[in-house]
């Protein structure tokens, strides 16, 4: 995993998703260079950079411009060119006009979650993967109903994390927001 300090970060675009989380999320997405994968909300990059360095090709979804800016540049960064197609606008909009593929990851969602899980599945192939990380607890909600909905069936980490910071006298754990990933795999048509 690529360390939360190796990448560009500016005020106002969310990310990089925490290194711990990442590689949780990647755990559970088990990319492999055959994979096509959709990061939606991509934020700063963090997810798309490391869904690129193991994925065939990766689109990544934000409405924001500043977030696609910030992404392209930690694209260029890590020296990944060629397997990213970086998509401004709305998520739904623009996972209506994919075809299919292999893995969803969802990072933000605008409050679409349930629509976008939805249309997400619906492009999704047979034993694809879709992966949903969250820190409202909202999210998570909406994650598992939606999962249930159509058929799937979530499987649910909480994380909590703290990154210890040196002290003159010793070590100060330092606790990080909870994250909670959602996952599950389409298993049928």
């Amino acid at each position: 995993m690529i360390p939360d300090e190796n990448f560009i970060q500016v005020p106002g675009v969310p990310g990089p998703t925490k290194e711990e989380i990442r590689c949780l999320v990647m755990c559970k997405a088990q990319l492999s260079k055959s994979d096509v994968v959709v990061d939606v909300g991509c934020g700063s990059g963090g997810i798309t950079v490391e869904s690129a360095l193991r994925a065939r090709k990766v689109y990544a979804i934000d409405r924001n411009p500043e977030a696609v800016k910030l992404t392209q540049q930690n694209l260029k960064k890590h020296e990944i060119s060629g397997n990213v197609q970086l998509l401004k606008g709305d998520a739904l909009e623009v996972l209506d006009e994919l075809k299919s593929f292999d893995v969803l990851l969802v990072g933000g969602s605008n409050g679409d979650l349930p629509l976008i899980i939805s249309l997400g599945y619906e492009k999704l192939k047979k034993a694809g993967k879709i992966v949903v990380s969250s820190i409202l607890l909202e999210t998570r909600v909406e994650a598992v109903d939606t999962f249930k909905k159509l058929g799937m069936e979530p499987e649910i980490v909480e994380v909590f994390i703290a990154k210890g910071k040196l002290m003159s006298r010793g070590t100060m754990m330092m606790g990080r927001n909870p994250v909670t990933i959602i996952s599950a795999v389409k298993h049928s048509e």
